[in-house]
Protein backbone atom coordinates (compact mmCIF):
# COMPACT_ATOMS: atom_id res chain seq x y z
CA UNK A 1 0.00 0.00 0.00
CA UNK A 2 1.40 3.34 -1.29
CA UNK A 3 0.93 5.77 1.18
CA UNK A 4 1.47 9.36 -0.71
CA UNK A 5 1.32 12.76 1.43
CA UNK A 6 0.20 15.98 -0.37
CA UNK A 7 1.35 19.14 0.76
CA UNK A 8 0.37 22.63 -0.76
CA UNK A 9 3.13 24.62 -0.36
CA UNK A 10 1.15 26.79 2.61
CA UNK A 11 0.35 23.38 4.64
CA UNK A 12 4.10 22.56 4.44
CA UNK A 13 5.55 26.31 5.55
CA UNK A 14 3.37 25.58 8.19
CA UNK A 15 4.47 22.00 8.99
CA UNK A 16 7.99 23.52 9.03
CA UNK A 17 6.89 26.43 11.61
CA UNK A 18 4.64 23.36 13.87
CA UNK A 19 8.10 21.33 13.58
CA UNK A 20 10.08 23.74 15.17
CA UNK A 21 7.54 24.77 17.50
CA UNK A 22 7.36 21.19 18.76
CA UNK A 23 11.17 20.32 18.89
CA UNK A 24 12.13 23.44 20.76
CA UNK A 25 9.58 22.62 23.15
CA UNK A 26 11.41 18.86 23.48
CA UNK A 27 14.50 20.29 23.96
CA UNK A 28 12.89 22.53 26.95
CA UNK A 29 11.39 19.23 28.17
CA UNK A 30 14.68 17.37 27.54
CA UNK A 31 16.07 19.31 29.70
CA UNK A 32 13.84 19.48 33.00
CA UNK A 33 13.90 15.42 32.89
CA UNK A 34 16.88 14.21 31.73
CA UNK A 35 19.44 14.49 34.48
CA UNK A 36 22.49 13.58 33.67
CA UNK A 37 24.78 16.18 31.91
CA UNK A 38 26.03 14.58 28.71
CA UNK A 39 22.88 12.93 28.03
CA UNK A 40 21.42 16.06 28.26
CA UNK A 41 23.83 18.01 25.76
CA UNK A 42 23.49 15.31 23.55
CA UNK A 43 19.87 14.91 22.99
CA UNK A 44 19.24 19.29 23.48
CA UNK A 45 22.11 19.10 20.21
CA UNK A 46 20.16 16.65 18.28
CA UNK A 47 16.67 18.64 18.60
CA UNK A 48 18.21 21.77 17.97
CA UNK A 49 19.52 20.24 14.63
CA UNK A 50 15.98 19.04 13.69
CA UNK A 51 14.71 22.17 14.94
CA UNK A 52 16.90 24.13 12.28
CA UNK A 53 16.16 21.06 9.86
CA UNK A 54 12.80 22.18 9.40
CA UNK A 55 13.58 25.77 9.52
CA UNK A 56 16.09 25.16 6.68
CA UNK A 57 13.19 23.31 4.76
CA UNK A 58 11.02 26.12 4.51
CA UNK A 59 13.47 28.86 3.73
CA UNK A 60 13.99 26.44 1.03
CA UNK A 61 10.38 26.00 0.25
CA UNK A 62 10.13 29.84 0.28
CA UNK A 63 13.18 30.30 -2.22
CA UNK A 64 11.09 28.14 -4.85
CA UNK A 65 8.25 29.78 -4.37
CA UNK A 66 10.13 32.68 -5.01
CA UNK A 67 11.29 31.62 -8.24
CA UNK A 68 7.10 30.55 -9.29
CA UNK A 69 6.43 34.07 -8.56
CA UNK A 70 10.01 35.28 -10.85
CA UNK A 71 8.68 32.27 -14.00
CA UNK A 72 5.01 34.41 -13.75
CA UNK A 73 6.53 37.50 -13.98
CA UNK A 74 7.95 36.88 -17.41
CA UNK A 75 5.08 34.65 -18.25
CA UNK A 76 5.44 30.87 -17.12
CA UNK A 77 2.87 29.69 -15.73
CA UNK A 78 3.54 26.14 -15.59
CA UNK A 79 3.74 24.23 -12.42
CA UNK A 80 6.76 23.78 -10.46
CA UNK A 81 7.63 20.80 -7.80
CA UNK A 82 9.79 21.93 -4.66
CA UNK A 83 11.15 19.34 -1.96
CA UNK A 84 10.35 19.51 1.21
CA UNK A 85 11.94 16.80 3.77
CA UNK A 86 12.29 14.79 0.91
CA UNK A 87 8.97 14.83 -0.49
CA UNK A 88 7.86 16.61 -3.57
CA UNK A 89 5.53 19.34 -3.27
CA UNK A 90 3.67 20.74 -6.25
CA UNK A 91 3.00 24.41 -6.80
CA UNK A 92 0.47 25.43 -9.64
CA UNK A 93 1.11 28.19 -11.63
CA UNK A 94 -1.73 30.14 -11.89
CA UNK A 95 -2.25 32.85 -15.18
CA UNK A 96 -3.14 36.15 -13.86
CA UNK A 97 -7.06 36.84 -14.03
CA UNK A 98 -8.13 39.54 -16.28
CA UNK A 99 -10.68 41.38 -13.56
CA UNK A 100 -10.43 44.63 -15.37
Amino acid sequence: MNFVLALDLDAAKNLAIVLVIGFVLLVLVAGIVIKNVTAKVISMLLMIGLALGAWTQRQSLQDCADNVKAKAAVGDFSDSTCTFFGRDVTVPGVAPTNDG
